[in-house]
C-alpha cells in the first residue's frame, strides 16, 4: 500500500501572500499534492471569539472530506486552544495528546512554550502510527521533545513529523536518527529540501522521519507559499 506524507506548517492558515485566513487555500494544496496523511502545526480550534480560528482542524475536514484529530499544546490568553493536528484520508482508530516537558529551569532568554505531540493510530492494512509535533525554539525545549517524541515509538510501522525548529546537522536529533530513516535522504539536491520562509528557503526545520520497516520513495517540498513554511511530501510503501 502507498501513502503520501505530508508535513504542513500553517501558521494558523494565514495566507503568506495575502495576509488573510485562508482554508481553501490550504485544502486545494493538500488536494493538488495528493496527501493521505497531513501532520500540521501552529493549529487554532474552539474558544475564540474570532470566526477565522474557531475549530480549524473541523474546516479543514470539512473541506477535504478527512478524518481530524486536534491536540492542544496551549491556551492563549488562557482561553484559546492552539497545537497540532492530524489529517487523514483513512479513519483514525485513536489519538490522545502527549505532553511535552517544560525544561525545569530557563537557561535562555528566547521566547518559551509549552509544545505537545501528537500520537494517533490509523486503520490502514497492517497498522500505522503517527506523530505529529513542532518543537520549541530553545535548545533546552528540543532536547525534552526528542526524549517524549523518541520514547512515543513504538515497534510497529511509525511516521514522525513536524516543524522541529532545528538544522539537519543539529545532534539533539540523534536519538531520533538512531531508530528511524530521514526522509529527506530521498530529496534529490539540497536545494529542494529547503522549507522556510516559503518565498525565498534558506533553511529546513521540517521534517518527515519513519521507521525502518516503511520503505520511502521519494521526498520533496514543493515550492508552494500559502503559509510561511512549505509543505513538506514523501512518498511511502507500507
Amino acid at each position: 500500500m502507498k501513502l503520501r506524507l505530508m508535513s504542513f506548517n500553517t501558521q494558523h492558515f494565514l495566507g503568506y501572500m495575502t495576509r488573510k485566513i485562508d482554508f481553501k487555500a490550504a485544502a486545494n494544496l493538500v488536494s493538488d499534492l495528493g496527501a493521505d496523511i497531513i501532520g500540521l502545526q501552529e493549529i487554532r480550534s474552539r474558544g475564540t471569539d474570532v470566526n477565522e480560528y474557531d475549530d480549524q482542524t473541523g474546516r479543514m475536514c470539512e473541506l477535504t472530506g478527512f478524518y481530524g484529530y486536534f491536540a492542544e499544546a496551549i491556551k492563549f490568553g488562557g482561553t484559546e486552544p492552539y497545537g497540532n493536528a492530524l489529517l487523514s484520508r483513512y479513519p483514525i482508530i485513536n489519538a490522545r495528546t502527549v505532553m511535552i516537558p517544560d525544561p525545569e529551569v530557563r537557561a535562555y532568554k528566547g521566547y518559551y512554550e509549552t509544545r505537545c505531540v501528537l500520537k494517533a493510530e490509523i486503520d490502514v492494512p497492517g497498522g500505522l502510527t503517527v506523530l505529529v509535533t513542532h518543537f520549541g525554539l530553545n535548545p533546552d525545549e528540543q532536547k525534552n521533545a526528542v526524549k517524549t517524541a523518541a520514547g512515543l515509538i513504538g515497534n510497529g510501522r511509525t511516521v514522525l513529523m513536524g516543524d522541529l525548529n532545528v538544522l539537519p546537522d543539529d545532534p539533539v536529533l540523534l536519538p531520533i536518527r538512531e531508530r528511524m530513516y530521514d526522509t529527506a535522504q530521498s530529496f534529490s539536491s539540497l536545494e529542494s529540501g529547503l522549507s522556510f520562509p516559503s518565498d525565498r528557503p534558506d533553511r529546513k526545520i521540517d521534517y518527515i522521519f519513519t521507521t525502518k520497516d516503511i520503505t520511502v520513495l521519494k521526498a520533496e517540498i514543493p515550492a508552494a507559499a500559502v503559509s510561511d513554511h512549505r509543505p513538506y511530501i514523501a512518498d511511502a510503501e507500507i
